[in-house]
């Protein structure tokens, strides 16, 4: 891709997601994820999407226009986006590859983050952590992650969200709002305990330690395979190549109760840790899937 080519994409890109960021989101952003701390800092003027309850209502009538009581960790919070890099995400049979509509989910959160005057960063993990953006203010901080999105190549092709959760938990001391994007193809994500065979997993560390959110974007054959004969299939992360003969009924069957296990694993995690979720294809509407997200 060229310096052009790639300015074009970013370009449309910021076009798209900002504006759903900013007409759509940024009310349920606010008033979902932004905290409400003990230690009052300040008042500032109402904006669609705030608490009602939060309205000082002796400044209110002072000034004659809404104006609200704002808390430290109203004013302080950080999100963080931990963004899957590994092969997998270069797959798509329908409109798109897995790795555009996480570009354009992960742009959607930044933009609605930078809405609100939060800090945004970055964790890309393929098997290991690749890139770290730390979190920032502003328009331009979110077009340089939003070019990231875009172009950065990762060293490695595997998966391994443990990692990028250890690496969370470690560089950011405080609490953050947190969204793991990803199409969830890592065996290790759903066992709660350590890998190591001792002490915690990372997910349930994670978990307990921020605001951890998933967000599961697949391809609809990640799910099913059709039934078009003798089919050479290819693993992104390890290259590995095989002849499936997808005519067999019992092949299909088996590939997708592979797909419904996996599902029922993920499933059990977040129920056990909390954690909030929502699965979208690539073919799929991501703006109801987020705001589902966002309501839940």
């Amino acid at each position: 891709m060229t310096s052009e080519e790639l300015l074009q994409k970013v370009r449309k890109i910021e076009i798209k997601t900002h504006g759903l960021s900013k007409n759509i989101f940024a009310g349920e952003y606010h008033s979902q994820f932004k905290g409400r701390g003990m230690a009052f800092s300040e008042v500032r003027e109402y904006q669609p999407g705030d608490d009602v309850r939060s309205i000082d209502w002796n400044v209110t009538a002072r000034m004659n226009r809404p104006y609200i009581k704002v808390y430290e960790e109203e004013r302080e919070l950080t999100v963080m986006l931990l963004v899957d890099v590994s092969g997998s995400r270069n797959f798509g049979t329908v409109s798109q590859m897995k790795r555009d509509t996480m570009a354009e989910v992960a742009a959607t959160l930044a933009f609605s983050t930078i809405e609100n005057n939060d800090k945004v960063g970055v964790i890309f993990f393929s098997d290991q952590v690749e890139k770290f953006i730390p979190p920032k203010k502003g328009k331009s901080h979110v077009l340089h992650i939003i070019r990231e999105l875009l172009s950065f190549e990762p060293e490695h092709r595997g998966t391994d969200i443990n990692a990028a959760l250890e690496f969370l938990t470690n560089a950011q001391k405080r609490r953050c709002t947190a969204f793991v994007i990803s199409d969830l193809m890592d065996v290790q994500f759903d066992n709660v305990q350590s890998t190591k065979g001792r002490g915690v997993s990372p997910v349930v560390i994670a978990s307990r330690k921020h605001d951890l959110n998933v967000i599961q974007i697949y391809d609809r054959r990640d799910a099913e395979l059709p039934d078009v004969g003798l089919l050479k299939v290819k693993d992104p992360e390890t290259g590995a190549r095989v002849w499936t003969d997808t005519s067999l009924a019992s092949v299909r069957e088996a590939y997708a109760g592979a797909w419904r296990t996996q599902q029922e694993a993920l499933e059990t995690i977040y129920s056990k840790t909390g954690i909030n979720h929502v699965s979208m294809r690539t073919d799929e509407d991501y703006v109801k899937a987020l705001m589902r997200l966002f309501r839940n």
